[in-house]
């Protein structure tokens, strides 16, 4: 395969209120209405997603659930625990390792390992706030991931109805 799409997805917004540890923080109201867009907008622009990966954080894994319920064929999840406050090796290491046969990923994860990750891969700075959708085409292979070149295809937040 010579070239790939990563898709970024930062998980919507999460719930600051309750005093719980922060892998557990669960999403906020508005993030319960902001997570749908962002899955309305992918299912639309970007139907064919091979696989999600998506943090073991309770907000990252509740953002992805709204989103996969958009799609008519959800792509396969994998939690993975890596994503979770991950650095920008970290992710790059994650990218890297991903089989050559997948096609489109996309990463459901945190701040600020996900807006590192953008600038690494393509030179551009993007402001990820919550729900926001980054997506990246990749020349060549995973593990060449930072080596080859890569292109901001589309960044923002999709619009809330």
């Amino acid at each position: 395969m010579s070239g790939h799409t990563l898709i970024l997805l930062r998980h919507a917004k999460s719930d600051w209120s309750s005093a719980s540890p922060d892998i557990e923080r669960p999403l906020a109201r508005r993030g319960r209405r902001q997570a749908p867009e962002a899955g309305r907008w992918l299912a639309t622009n970007i139907p064919d997603i091979d696989v999600a990966l998506v943090s073991s954080a309770v907000r990252a894994r509740s953002t992805w659930e709204l989103v996969a319920e958009e799609f008519d064929a959800p792509p396969q999840q994998r939690v993975d625990d890596r994503l979770y406050a991950a650095t920008l090796e970290e992710l790059l290491t994650v990218v890297r390792q991903l089989p050559e046969d997948l096609g489109t990923v996309v990463m459901v994860g945190h701040n600020p390992g996900m807006e590192d990750l953008v600038t690494s891969l393509t030179g551009d700075q993007v402001q990820m706030t919550t729900s926001a959708v980054v997506v990246v085409d990749l020349a060549g292979a995973w593990a060449q991931a930072g080596h080859v070149p890569a292109t901001l295809r589309t960044a923002g937040r999709p619009p809330t109805t």
